[in-house]
């Protein structure tokens, strides 16, 4: 009787949760299916699949990278997600380690301003933001991925923290006996056993900073710098007409590396988490 009723309760979270990825999954097929289309047909038949007189291939492609500039705003989003993610991923993991093992009023009130970091609203700094940016000079690449270290650190102190806590002392003063020096003990011995978290927050981030669109466009010079989600808002018209075959297709195009690397680096979360449970 037991067995019958887990195996029901299996079967309706089973259909329950299939729906639930249905829903997630629609939006994007919809993008996918409409970048096919020609322009007059996206708004009348949004939800048809392309075909005769409707398809014209990769057209919507083409015209879509003309007219946003695309590979060079690609090449700036790469590269700023890139350079924001491995930041924050070295600087916080060795700030959260001294926080962890250095027991000072200092350290508790780094980790508290992490913390605190994490609650406050952007919209409150954004202003301020912007023109401390104009003032320094940071209204480039370089100095946006600083201020996506700054905005980061927050939530990746705080994961990096608690994984720390739960990383044997001992392998550490072992290490320290062998001779090797804090930052050798850091990255030969805590970065390697720190893998699934790095990768969780490389994951987050990564999907965060890719998809940005309101940070890039207060601090970057966008007649120098584009990223992905700026270069797609040229695609407007005037009084509000817009290119939707062009957009769509360029969406398909911003959206397929995030997915590719999302999926990538899914299976190493999966096998750190099996791997801690089975030395734990």
């Amino acid at each position: 009787m037991n067995h019958a009723r887990k195996a029901k309760h299996g079967w309706i979270l089973t259909l329950f949760f299939s729906i639930v990825s249905v829903l997630y999954l629609y939006p994007i097929v919809l993008v996918v299916i409409n970048s096919f289309k020609k322009k007059a047909y996206i708004s009348r038949y949004p939800f048809r699949i392309p075909r005769d007189r409707m398809f014209v291939g990769l057209e919507n492609y083409v015209r879509g990278l003309e007219k946003t500039g695309f590979l060079p705003a690609f090449g700036w989003t790469v590269l700023i997600t890139v350079c924001s993610v491995a930041l924050i991923i070295l600087c916080c993991s060795m700030c959260a380690w001294y926080i962890s093992r250095v027991k000072t009023r200092g350290t508790k009130i780094i980790y508290t301003l992490c913390l605190f970091a994490m609650v406050v609203p952007f919209q409150m700094e954004m202003y301020t933001l912007s023109k401390i940016a104009n003032m320094l000079k940071l209204d480039n690449p370089w100095g946006l991925v600083m201020i996506y270290l700054g905005f980061g650190a927050g939530l990746a102190v705080f994961m990096f923290t608690g994984f720390v806590k739960s990383i044997p002392l001992e392998i550490e003063e072992a290490s320290m006996i062998d001779g090797c020096t804090p930052l050798q003990c850091f990255f030969r011995v805590v970065l390697p056993v720190m893998k699934p978290t790095c990768i969780t927050i490389a994951i987050l981030d990564a999907m965060w900073i890719w998809n940005d669109y309101l940070l890039p466009v207060l601090v970057l010079d966008t007649k120098k710098y584009k990223t992905i989600s700026i270069a797609i808002q040229y695609l407007k018209g005037g009084y509000g007409s817009i290119d939707m075959g062009a957009m769509m297709g360029v969406l398909v195009l911003s959206i397929i590396p995030i997915i590719v690397f999302y999926l990538f680096c899914q299976r190493y979360i999966i096998e750190g988490v099996v791997a801690g449970a089975v030395k734990g």
